[in-house]
């Protein structure tokens, strides 16, 4: 990865009427970054991909590729290749056709075209399908087509629109695979929207999280993992996602009083101003079922095996989510302690949802 820098947008705004799509968006991308854009529908995750691409028109801030400025250029102008969620196939051409069908509007010669096609073809696994049309083809097949019709322009950079929501889960692991190793294989610059998390931390070098049209954190996936910004990102990185409960720092300062089947307090690895309401945060993985001096206790109202992973949801207003390595220890019904450690308590403000 390179340091410099292939696309660079300053306090971009996107209105639509009296709707306010995108709000003074700042993201610096450099060569050779794959960065994905998450975040709930209607974040403003592909209206930003499509502002990028040229499809929507900003209504202020500057946009830069390749170091030029593009607020005024037509998709066409922009050089970078999107790849969409429906594929966009030519139906009544094969492969090979819709492989080089950027490179003939161009005017560059057809045997030079088709010899691009069969490179391209050997690099996405496709080189016995390029007499195939895509009724012919699987999902999996049609989004490798995709991938290398953007492939062959050889463009400054690849915007992927959830180009994976379309495939079962298993083609899905494996194709989110598929695109990441290519990436790395062309050195591409890549922007990627999804609202799979899971996606997002997999594939990505930088994650970019969107919430109503503004960027609420950026960094790495395992730094949002580690460290949200807020309460919105913690419940959203993560799968199961973060349990939140209801609390106020104690009279101490050190612990806090948790709002949870009857009022339960927990030891806290720093001082916080007493009284304070706040919104605790637990991962599921962190919760140990144990009852040798437990900070909870709850009753289990589910369990799900999935042979490598027990999954429990507890039997309480809120509820939570625990999991264990390997086969349950514990059965529905069962009423069970659950200890953490102080240092793995998420602290979030009641009323800004900032982390403390």
């Amino acid at each position: 990865m390179s340091d410099v820098i292939q696309i660079e947008l300053s306090n971009i705004n996107k209105h639509y009427g009296s709707f306010h799509a995108l709000k003074d968006i700042n993201l610096s991308i450099p060569k050779g970054q794959f960065v994905a854009l998450v975040g709930p529908s209607g974040c403003g995750k592909s209206t930003l991909l499509r502002s990028i691409a040229g499809l929507e028109s900003i209504s202020g801030g500057t946009m830069s590729i390749a170091g030029e400025a593009v607020n005024n250029l037509p998709p066409r102008k922009r050089d970078v290749a999107m790849v969409f969620q429906s594929y966009a196939l030519y139906p009544h051409m094969t492969v090979l056709n819709n492989l080089t069908y950027s490179l003939r509007i161009k005017g560059t010669n057809i045997k030079q075209a088709n010899k691009a096609a069969e490179e391209i073809a050997k690099t996405i696994g496709l080189s016995d399908l390029l007499s195939r049309y895509p009724r012919e083809l699987s999902g999996g097949q049609r989004q490798r087509v995709a991938m290398g019709r953007a492939i062959i322009r050889d463009p400054k950079a690849f915007l992927f629109d959830e180009p994976l929501s379309n495939l079962d889960a298993s083609l899905r692991v494996h194709m989110r695979k598929e695109i990441r190793a290519l990436h790395d294989r062309l050195g591409a610059t890549s922007v990627y929207v999804t609202h799979d998390q899971i996606e997002a931390m997999t594939m990505a070098d930088h994650v970019v999280v969107l919430c109503e049209g503004e960027i609420v954190q950026q960094g790495s996936p395992l730094d949002l993992y580690d460290t949200p910004a807020n309460k919105f990102v913690a419940g959203f990185i993560g799968s199961p996602a973060m349990n939140f409960v209801e609390g106020v720092i104690g009279e101490d300062g050190k612990s806090v009083q948790l709002n949870f089947v009857h009022p339960q307090k927990i030891a806290l690895n720093r001082k916080l101003p007493v009284g304070q309401k706040v919104d605790v945060g637990m991962r599921p993985e962190h919760l140990i079922i144990s009852n040798d001096a437990a900070n909870l206790s709850a009753k289990i109202a589910m369990t799900e095996a999935t042979g490598p992973i027990t999954y429990y949801t507890t039997d309480t207003t809120p509820e939570l989510t625990l999991i264990q390595q390997g086969r349950g220890t514990v059965s529905t019904g069962d009423k069970i302690g659950l200890k953490i450690k102080p240092e793995h308590i998420y602290l979030f403000d009641k009323d800004t949802g900032l982390v403390l």
